[in-house]
């Protein structure tokens, strides 16, 4: 009994089992998790370590070298990537791409052991290395708590307050704070006062920092109570700081601070970051979902909350959004499940007008129950709805109709013959059980390629395989099972008898003369081909090619880089003024201000920019996608006008795996003039190409650096060492730490520096009166000074697996491709000398798009493996394996029209797209062979079982790809899909055109069946 009969014997049970499963399909899509773009790990952690007072060589030298020598022996490295600035030392462990996500808690511990390893041979002042193993965390809630006119302690509770409450959301993982100024309590005391009183510095810090120290001062023993005892007199107010009593040493004289000092509470001064929302003060609140949440359902209920806690929040005070992942996840899946529906919809609408009423309906019901069961798997393998799964939906929606179109044309013309419902199903069941199953199986393994690689890429786009496998699998056994109960119950076709014609109709009629017009002129047809075949060959050189398209996102991010060492201060005004025009375009609803570092990672393949002082970031929403272009334009025009001192960078957000720049060459070696002159001249031949723009070196500019050349032996006579020299300049100039403040629950630092007028008078240098420690007496800096030397040093630099390495980079301009502005610059990037000991290697998007489709690339061999394996074992022999591999080429010259005539790039999803056509094309040709073979095994003669064959199977074959081609139409309208779509629509219908002719022609060749002279005809 075969798998129909038992079908058709157990009706109500089938039916039964189908109907539960349907709804629990249509169930599992309402509680399934819901992205908009899917989940990739991020393989990389960062390790991060402090170094005071050290210059960027030295953190190089004596931390960041010490740390990547002990991580290059983990032997699950890829790549290190490693910054070091002044004071810091920022390394990137970048695992192999081949783990998954499970693997990386113990890739980061195993990371953990290495650099604690060599923690202790660190040099004295540097700080215990932290590994940081969140570095991919997601935080797709962005908000803004802002301030309109409340002071920003004020704020900062609030913002605490409203964290507290959100942390308790049902799939809120984590909450992080952007933005908060840190604040502190200022004295400013002047060297001029202290030194006419004769009090040290080293009595004010001492006498500060031991006041306010929580002691243990025991417990006494009273009868049968044993009683703790506190000593008072700790700080209760800033104004009792003022009041403290210091005494100079050696005098009796009593001097309170607020007698010499000019006491505040205040904030940290220059600020580390700032945060404004549409120009007012905010702090920002980025909040992450737990791993495997539904996003959507998470922003309701955080939503919910939101407006439950407004009303409690006080006037002048506001929460805003910056970014809301849920809704953007939201309306990605309105607008696919729109496109799955109207794809849908196209489909049936398809097969009813060309297969009737009834053939139509039933299998346009097929369909739904299809994709409704595929809801309900993905949900049980813990697949999420997202652009990649939504998308293959869609993809493979053509095909879901092949098995079920070849069952009930089979099941038509039986029962057209005079056979019964159940002997036609049970006949046909016997005929194409395998061959579909065959071809079902040949379709799935096109994608499986993008299942094998192993990189981000991979991870990205290997819900397609998935979907695509799992919908095909439960169309062919619904085909199988369901479809001849439903052509039972619903076909009712008119008897024409056995000897009867179903295929007497003017198209069969046509095609059948077009076919045998080709089986007479053999190697006409087979020439033909053969030309086409080189001429779309020549057009696809002509094709422009592209990685990964920018997303429709309605934001705009702009990187504001001013010079290394500016004032981060001067970045914040630049940024106001930048604010306000921005805000005035009438199509920016809000402008989200970042100073001195860029936001926590808000989208998936955003890397978030490292504290810098130099730095800002503007993230610009806007009033929809097609405001972009404009909105760009102008912000690029604003900025070249009215900052010619800045560096500016307008992007808009990609697609993808992340890559900060799509055009980079980096140059690798150990001297580091020798690196910026390559990467001049690099930068150089990029800024003459009128196809790039925002061309820069990542290692920026060297930064001025003020060098008292300290006098050991000078310093031995005056009694002063190098670190009271550096402690000294560092109060004078700078501020110095001497004690805490405790207020409630916080810690808040006691900092001392001079007034502003005396820290910016440089003139005075050499006059500062250097004291030792404990020391009354002090000496001018000049006596212990060989005078001040003025440098230029490397602001940061920057090393690629253990080698020194500078990166020139660019973008092309809006409307040109990776590939044109990369075409027309390579010959001169490649033909830069390198000295012995250098080297020059490509990065970016062009790197990443050439290791992605390398990684597919390796999984092909496999896959047409595989299907070989197939279709070998279908046919039991080797003639017909031959033909369809002669005939997938055929797939190019439709491709290489589509994509020239609608002027798409070939990119990473195209070449997914070209895979998947492959497996649709043999798919085509598996069923029209079978029956080929079918007809000369019933004893038919070979030439007559040739046309009968085509004929026979054209209508299946053309409703399929017709069906695939329809189905994607809604994709074309997609930026993501669009270049796919474009290939398989394109590809497909030339193809299956061209495989309807040429395939009947490679078979009679293939098998040496003549065609019969006119005589031998009649």
């Amino acid at each position: 009994m075969n798998l129909t009969q038992y079908a058709l014997g157990k009706r109500t049970l089938v039916i039964f089992a189908t109907l539960v499963l349907t709804l629990a399909g249509i169930m599992a899509q309402v509680g399934m998790g819901k992205l908009e773009d899917p989940e990739f790990s991020i393989k990389t952690a960062m390790v991060t370590t402090t170094y005071a007072g050290a210059s960027a060589l030295e953190v190089e030298q004596e931390v960041t070298d010490i740390l990547e020598t002990s991580i290059q022996r983990l032997p699950s490295l890829d790549h290190v990537r490693s910054l070091s600035t002044p004071g810091h030392s920022r390394i990137w462990v970048d695992f192999k791409e081949s783990f998954r996500k499970k693997d990386l808690p113990q890739l980061f511990d195993n990371l953990r052991k290495k650099v604690a390893e060599v923690a202790n041979d660190l040099p004295p002042g540097a700080g215990t290395p932290v590994v940081e193993d969140d570095f991919g965390d997601v935080y797709g809630i962005f908000l803004a708590v802002v301030s309109h006119g409340l002071p920003h302690d004020e704020l900062k509770d609030y913002a605490d307050d409203i964290r507290r409450e959100l942390l308790l959301v049902k799939d809120v993982a984590r909450i992080e704070l952007w933005g908060n100024q840190p604040q502190c309590i200022w004295l400013e005391v002047s060297r001029a006062r202290m030194d006419e009183l004769g009090i040290p510095f080293e009595v004010l810090a001492q006498t500060l920092g031991q006041q306010n120290l929580v002691v243990d001062s025991g417990h006494a023993d009273l009868g049968q109570w044993r009683i703790r005892m506190d000593v008072g007199g700790t700080y209760n107010a800033v104004t009792e700081i003022g009041n403290q009593v210091i005494r100079s040493p050696g005098s009796d004289t009593l001097v309170r601070i607020r007698d010499i000092a000019k006491v505040k509470k205040g904030y940290l001064d220059p600020p580390v970051w700032k945060m404004r929302f549409d120009g007012k003060p905010a702090i920002g609140l980025a909040i992450s979902t737990v791993s495997g949440g539904n996003v959507v359902d998470m922003g309701k209920r955080v939503r919910a909350r939101l407006d439950e806690l407004i009303q409690e929040i006080p006037l002048g005070l506001s929460v805003e959004t910056v970014a809301f992942q849920p809704e953007l996840v939201q309306a990605s899946i309105e607008e696919f499940m729109l496109n799955l529906v109207e794809a849908v919809v196209i489909v049936i609408a398809l097969l009813l007008v060309c297969m009737g009423l009834s053939s139509g309906l039933l299998i346009g019901v097929g369909l739904v129950i299809t994709i409704c069961i595929t809801f309900g798997a993905m949900y049980a393998l813990g697949l999420t709805l997202d652009r990649v799964t939504l998308g293959a939906l869609i993809v493979a929606l053509g095909m879901l109709v092949d098995n079920a179109i070849v069952v009930t044309e089979g099941m038509l013309v039986k029962m057209q013959r005079g056979m019964s419902g159940v002997q036609a199903g049970a006949h046909v069941c016997r005929e194409t059980a395998w061959p579909l199953l065959g071809a079902t199986l040949v379709a799935a393994l096109a994608f499986l390629p993008i299942f094998l690689s192993p990189n981000n890429v991979g991870e990205y786009c290997v819900g397609l395989f998935k979907v695509v496998s799992l919908s095909l699998g439960i169309s062919w056994i619904l085909a199988l099972t369901v479809t001849p109960i439903l052509c039972d119950r619903w076909l009712n076709p008119k008897v024409v008898g056995r000897h009867g014609d179903p295929y007497a109709g003017r198209m069969f009629g046509m095609y059948r003369k077009l076919v045998g017009f080709a089986l007479g002129h053999r190697t006409l047809t087979i020439g033909i081909m053969i030309a086409l075949f080189v001429a779309a060959l020549q057009g696809f050189s002509l094709v422009k090619r592209e990685f990964f398209p920018e997303s429709r996102r309605a934001q705009l991010m702009i990187d504001y880089w001013r010079d290394q060492g500016t004032d981060i201060r001067a970045v914040d005004a630049d940024l106001k003024s930048l604010e306000r025009a921005l805000l005035a375009h009438e199509h920016v609803t809000s402008v989200a201000t970042f100073v001195g570092a860029g936001p926590h990672r808000f989208y998936l393949p955003l890397e978030p920019q490292v504290p810098n002082t130099a730095y800002g970031y503007l993230l610009l929403n806007l009033d929809s996608g097609d405001s972009i272009p404009e909105v760009r334009a102008f912000a690029r025009t604003y900025l070249t006008n009215h900052f010619p001192q800045a560096d500016p960078r307008v992007r808009r957000f990609p697609l993808g795996s992340p890559s900060p720049f799509k055009i980079a060459t980096r140059f690798r070696g150990p001297d580091p003039v020798i690196l910026h002159q390559l990467a001049d001249q690099a930068t150089a031949i990029m800024r003459n190409c009128p196809l790039v723009q925002d061309v820069r070196d990542d290692w920026r500019n060297r930064v001025l650096t003020i060098v008292p050349q300290y006098d050991a032996s000078r310093g031995l006579l005056a009694g002063t060492t190098r670190q009271d020299v550096a402690g000294t300049l560092k109060r004078v100039y700078e501020w110095s730490a001497v004690g805490l403040y405790r207020e409630h629950n916080r810690l808040i630092p006691i900092m001392v520096r001079p007034p502003a007028k005396e820290r910016q008078r440089m003139g005075d240098l050499l006059t500062v009166q250097v004291r030792p420690v404990g020391s009354m007496q002090g000496v001018p800096l000049a006596t212990v000074v060989n005078g001040v030397d003025l440098t230029w040093e490397e602001s940061q630099i920057r090393r690629y697996d253990h080698q020194r390495c500078i990166t020139a980079q660019c973008d092309p301009i809006p409307g040109v491709t990776m590939s044109e502005a990369l075409q027309a610059m390579r010959s001169q990037l490649d033909a830069i000398k390198l000295p012995p000991g250098y080297t020059m290697e490509w990065g970016g998007s062009v790197e990443t798009s050439q290791d992605s489709t390398q990684y597919v690339l390796k999984g092909v061999p496999l896959s047409f493996l595989l299907m070989a394996l197939v279709v070998v074992a279908l046919f039991n022999g080797m003639r017909q394996p031959l033909i369809i591999l002669c005939i997938l080429p055929l797939a190019l010259i439709g491709v290489s029209l589509g994509l020239l005539a609608t002027d798409k790039p070939f990119g990473f999803m195209a070449l997914l797209g070209f895979l998947s056509l492959a497996g649709m094309l043999i798919k085509n040709a598996v069923v029209l062979l079978d029956q080929m073979d079918a007809e000369i095994r019933g004893g038919k003669d070979p030439y007559q079982a040739i046309l009968d064959s085509a004929v026979s199977r054209m209508r299946p074959v053309l409703m399929a790809a017709i069906s695939t081609v329809l189905g994607m139409t809604p994709l074309i309208f997609d930026r993501f899909w669009v270049a796919m779509a474009v290939t398989i629509c394109f590809g497909l219908t030339f193809a299956t055109v061209l495989t309807l002719i040429v395939v009947p022609v490679l078979y009679a060749v293939f098998f040496r069946i003549k065609t019969p002279t006119p005589t031998s005809r009649t």
